[in-house]
């Protein structure tokens, strides 16, 4: 049976779902609209999202939100909240005054960064697990979870798929993969995933590995940056500076059962120096990593050959 695949522009990004399926053409539009449907609820950046409800509401009152909505606030913040970490959902702010990633992306004034640094605080974020209800504190503070819709979601398409019997299926949201079985297109093989160069056009591969059941996510600071005066501003930002994150890395790849875990971890790692990002995720269970620094070097983590 032949592999069916359908593209559509959501999230900011391509996205494309192939898989082998008698029913192909039903279950790849269900999963659209699955992905639409969080599209809709996860959005930082519509006025109609139900995320944007709540920040609406920062300083005035709690929002009751979708189960889904509330799951992974609740993720989002645990990983906000824990050492060192550069993954924070009360990051808002910070994004609305860049627009990195927009038409209207500039660099950002000190003093418009100093008045925001102050609510992007994650200890103001308060949840009520008994009422489904989301505060934030202080009036301005703003939710973006960015850093994590995509991989929640790809993971919620990849439930529904299993839940219908599909076996072998690719879903791609631009930069973030996911894979059920083998590409049985392929005679029942794994699914081969590039590695992009940083420093080439996208399609440019470092290296392919071989990929069951897993997911694959990428965070670079070559696919969103707003270069002004020779100065080149990526996307990932530290919530402690208001600026860009500074790293040696050009990009870091995280490879994981669940996708909303590459998501946290190439977050949350982004701005640790290869050496460190390497010894914890040696310590994670079932994640593996590819660091490519600015100057291409290539580093994995001791479980990548024998994916």
């Amino acid at each position: 049976m032949p592999l069916s695949s359908h593209s559509e522009r959501l999230m900011g990004t391509t996205i494309t779902i192939s898989l082998v399926d008698e029913r192909a053409d039903i279950l790849l539009q269900k999963s659209f609209d699955l992905l639409k449907e969080l599209e809709y609820r996860f959005n930082a950046n519509s006025q109609e999202s139900e995320l944007m409800e709540i920040n609406y509401q920062a300083g005035i009152a709690p929002v009751k939100v979708h189960p889904d909505l509330f799951e992974l606030i609740s993720v989002g913040l645990e990983h906000s909240l824990a050492p060192s970490s550069y993954l924070n959902i009360s990051i808002g702010p910070l994004i609305q005054t860049w627009r990195i990633g927009f038409s209207d992306a500039k660099v950002a004034q000190p003093q418009e960064i100093e008045s925001v640094l102050p609510l992007i605080n994650p200890h103001s974020i308060e949840l009520d697990s008994s009422t489904s209800t989301v505060f934030l504190k202080q009036k301005g503070m703003k939710i973006d979870l960015g850093c994590l819709a995509k991989g929640y979601s790809a993971d919620k398409v990849a439930q529904f798929l299993r839940e219908e019997g599909v076996t072998s299926a690719l879903i791609n949201l631009g930069g973030n993969i996911l894979t059920i079985g083998k590409n049985q297109e392929r005679g029942n093989l794994p699914w081969q995933i590039g590695i992009q160069d940083p420093a080439n056009p996208r399609g440019n591969h470092l290296m392919t590995i071989p990929v069951v059941n897993k997911s694959v996510v990428t965070s670079g600071i070559y696919e969103r940056h707003l270069t002004v005066d020779g100065k080149d501003y990526h996307h990932i930002f530290d919530s402690q500076t208001g600026y860009p994150v500074e790293t040696e890395l050009a990009s870091l790849t995280i490879i994981s059962d669940k996708s909303v875990d590459g998501e946290i971890w190439t977050t949350r790692l982004f701005g640790e120096r290869p050496a460190s990002i390497l010894w914890q995720v040696e310590n994670l269970e079932g994640i593996e990593a590819i660091l490519i620094d600015k100057e291409g070097h290539l580093s994995c983590s001791s479980g990548i050959p024998t994916l």
